[in-house]
């Protein structure tokens, strides 16, 4: 385990977190052996499940299990059960949140790849000093690069839904169709704060998530920028496998070994997803 979380920390330094944040071992013995973990976006009772149930050692996540305090872990609540499940099938649980999106690469690298993006670069600049001696470097969030070939806006979010795993929201865009894009900017997770940032890159569009009505519909008033909305665990999902294959790499520097498998598990609270049906309404 101690060597796991070396790794980890490692490839996501715990200093680059949010004040606020989370993130590190939560539960388990750093002292105990690992030979099994399973990655995944969200610790939810039916992943711990998962993870005793494939013999895992270690569950990494990327959203911590507790972002508040608490003043008990009992079964009476959810992350009790999770605590409780994992505890009784010997499994740790360690989470690389805030921390694994400025690392680079990190989650916005991957999203980045899955879009089959080029040239792909850092969006914002990193907030605070890095680590020394700490590789890869802190990219800072969000990430920009091009398309191959321009393509219609419409066609861009064909590709966004083929690349990403299948939700019940899908993808949801702010821009006409028919718009060329071909500058692309990425944030996986919650970047809508990000629409300025992409402006400033050249971007025609950025990839995010959350997007809530009033913060959007200022963003694109005040930029020339297209927004494309996805489901939050789907637009960091593609970060798990690069990170268990790093794990596993730099395990192997190091003459060790371990099996790690991502979970596939979708873990996206909505389920379903019904067309807008009512009555018709003029456009603005």
């Amino acid at each position: 385990m101690a060597d796991c979380i070396a790794e980890l920390d490692r490839s996501y330094p715990p200093s680059w977190a949010q004040a606020w944040d989370a993130v590190g071992l939560t539960v388990g013995d750093p002292d105990m052996p690992v030979h099994h973990a399973l990655f995944a976006v969200d610790p939810t009772l039916d992943v711990a499940r998962e993870a005793v149930g494939c013999g895992a050692q270690l569950l990494v996540t990327h959203h911590p299990l507790f972002l508040r305090g608490v003043h008990g872990v009992a079964e009476t609540d959810a992350g009790g059960r999770v605590v409780a499940t994992l505890i009784r099938g010997g499994v740790a649980l360690f989470s690389a949140h805030t921390n694994a999106d400025v690392a680079c690469p990190g989650v916005s690298d991957a999203l980045a790849g899955v879009l089959g993006l080029r040239d792909v670069g850092p969006l914002t600049e990193p907030a605070g000093p890095q680590p020394s001696g700490a590789e890869p470097g802190n990219g800072g969030l969000g990430r920009v690069g091009n398309l191959a070939e321009s393509e219609p806006l419409g066609a861009f979010c064909a590709r966004v839904a083929a690349a990403l795993p299948a939700t019940a929201g899908g993808v949801r865009t702010t821009g006409a169709p028919q718009r060329p894009v071909r500058r692309i900017a990425v944030c996986g997770g919650s970047g809508g704060e990000l629409v300025g940032a992409a402006a400033r890159a050249g971007a025609d569009v950025l990839v995010t998530a959350d997007g809530r009505h009033h913060h959007v519909l200022d963003a694109v008033s005040a930029h020339d920028v297209a927004v494309v909305d996805v489901a939050h665990w789907a637009s960091e999902w593609p970060w798990l496998q690069v990170a268990s294959a790093r794990l596993g790499a730099g395990l192997a520097g190091r003459g060790r070994t371990v099996n790690t498998t991502v979970s596939s598990l979708v873990t996206d609270p909505w389920r379903w997803h019904a067309s807008s049906s009512g009555p018709a309404a003029g456009q603005a």
